[in-house]
């Protein structure tokens, strides 16, 4: 399988660490989606902060598929940076970067990439804890 290719909804998808390197997220099957998050729920748990990269078709869709991760992980909602245009001011596809240290995110046009949620944990405690998961399927929260 190449990086840019995605593995389909079947059975041989089975661990977190076979999404690294996709352009974007596969499609998952829900014994997969209950398999990956509580994977994804194991590795996040060792970490201090997060880091998240949603790359979407829009930047409403990457502000949306933020705030459900937020949500689904008991995250505090991020503000979008100042600097930053509005999402709905935002056309076509485009890239969001949410970091949990500075409490913002920034959204921009992107074209070119693929579609999914990437969340890195960090861990100034325990560096081996530190790993980049995805791409999730935008739903996967």
């Amino acid at each position: 399988m190449t990086a840019d290719s995605a593995p389909q909804a079947t059975a041989e998808l089975a661990a977190l660490a076979e999404l690294c390197g996709l352009r974007s997220a596969p499609a998952l099957t829900n014994e997969q989606r209950a398999v990956l998050r509580q994977q994804l729920d194991a590795a996040i748990a060792r970490c201090d902060w997060f880091t998240v990269g949603v790359m979407a078709p829009t930047a409403s869709a990457a502000a949306q598929a933020l705030r459900a991760t937020e949500a689904a992980l008991g995250w505090p909602a991020l503000e979008l940076d100042p600097g930053c245009a509005l999402p709905e001011a935002i056309e076509g596809p485009a890239f969001l970067k949410a970091n949990q240290n500075s409490g913002r995110f920034l959204v921009r046009a992107e074209a070119g990439l693929g579609e999914g949620i990437l969340i890195t944990g960090h861990s100034p405690a325990d560096p081996g804890a530190e790993a980049t998961w995805g791409p999730l399927p935008l739903d996967f929260f």
